[in-house]
């Protein structure tokens, strides 16, 4: 491993050079969630960052127990990269705009069919939540058109069938209110104290309850993103192909060093299920990445993970008076890559704003130190669309 690799305690890792600004309170709650009971390691990535009592951007191996709070509401959350047929060459990015008006509406009837034989194929019952599938949601997920501005490894973009003169989608959400009414059930009922693991075959209980409620989000979590990219697709009269989708927020099983145990992800890409894209804020590069194999033979540092993006610098709801003073409302609507932004909801647009997030290069470059990745492509945003106004919540 290489330079960006800190040991803060015998089971916490950081993944960060000396470089990379690191918030104390994320390091203290990391280091304060290697204490819980049956955890065995832990490892945090670049983009670590200050979460309500857990940190975000990180790994947790845990024996015996599994902490649902430590996976949070969002289960199942991911990207998911969608090669289109739409030219980048003959992009109009102003007339673009006016197509999305309702993507953040309830799919209707014309999408019945679609849904029922999606959610039959991929095990999932029909839950109160459904009318949200097809729906972004807030915070800092949203659909982004981006184009191919750089190519470091064009047997690997082949190999994944991406081509540069088109645009590429990327989605980024997760199981919407589903996530959250599993995760309220269950601190309703234990608090944060976890669940005791139990491997007793058909015995229903407490951890075989929650495992199955959380199965079924991330499933739902992957259909959702399928539909809001073929709603995204559909708006702008283009066909797409699914490329790759991960998921960064969920617990499952894993062998680390011989010892069998339970992964939890919050905020933290696989780096065991292929290429992923490690995306910037909307005012900055994306990455298209390839794990390292030869990583894998060190899981006391990476825990099989990568960062799941850039990573905050500054909290929610403090960014409009960092920045208020500084640019309008309109001044945040185009970035200075050029692409734009949709965005109708004031407070999230200033959130979400590329200065509230680190430079992405930097967290590309920390697991490049570390041996963890190489990076394929960078792609730079053409049009990101967040929400039409309030309808994100």
């Amino acid at each position: 491993m290489g330079k960006s690799v800190q040991k803060i305690t015998e089971n916490v890792s950081l993944i960060a050079s000396a470089q990379t600004w690191i918030e104390g309170l994320a390091i203290q709650q990391l280091i304060k969630t290697s204490e819980l009971v049956g955890m065995q390691r832990v490892a945090g990535m670049p983009d670590l960052h200050p979460g309500r009592g857990y940190p975000i951007g990180a790994a947790f191996f845990t024996t015996n127990k599994i902490y649902p709070a430590l996976v949070g509401n969002d289960i199942g959350c991911g990207m998911s990269l969608w090669q289109t047929t739409a030219k980048v060459s003959k992009v109009n990015v102003d007339k673009m705009a006016k197509r999305f008006s309702h993507v953040e509406l309830p799919l209707d009837e014309s999408w019945a069919d679609t849904v029922n034989v999606r959610k039959r194929e991929k095990d999932i019952a029909i839950n109160a939540y459904d009318h949200a599938l097809g729906t972004i949601g807030g915070g800092n997920h949203f659909a982004e058109f981006q184009a191919i501005e750089e190519v470091y490894d064009h047997a690997a973009l082949d190999e994944l069938g991406l081509n540069k003169t088109h645009l590429q989608l990327l989605v980024h959400s997760g199981s919407r209110g589903l996530g959250q009414s599993i995760l309220v059930n269950h601190v309703t009922t234990h608090n944060h104290s976890g669940l005791e693991v139990s491997d007793t075959d058909n015995d229903i209980n407490d951890f075989s309850d929650y495992m199955a409620k959380h199965d079924e989000a991330v499933r739902w979590a992957e259909l959702n993103r399928e539909l809001i990219a073929m709603r995204f697709l559909e708006a702008i009269r283009a066909k797409g192909t699914c490329t790759l989708d991960v998921n960064h927020n969920l617990v499952s099983p894993k062998e680390i060093d011989g010892i069998q145990g339970y992964l939890h992800r919050k905020g933290a890409t696989p780096s065991d299920q292929g290429y992923v894209v490690i995306p910037g804020s909307r005012g900055d590069y994306s990455y298209l990445v390839k794990p390292l194999a030869s990583a894998n033979a060190n899981m006391a540092v990476s825990l099989y993970s990568l960062a799941h993006g850039a990573g905050r610098k500054w909290k929610r709801g403090e960014c409009h008076g960092r920045l208020g003073h500084k640019y309008k409302r309109d001044d945040l609507y185009r970035t200075p890559l050029g692409s734009r932004v949709i965005c109708g909801n004031k407070e999230l647009l200033y959130d979400e704003a590329p200065q509230a997030y680190k430079k992405c290069e930097t967290v590309i470059s920390d697991m490049v130190d570390a041996g963890l990745i190489e990076v394929v492509a960078k792609l730079r945003p053409i049009l990101t669309f967040k929400t039409n106004g309030d309808c994100a919540s």
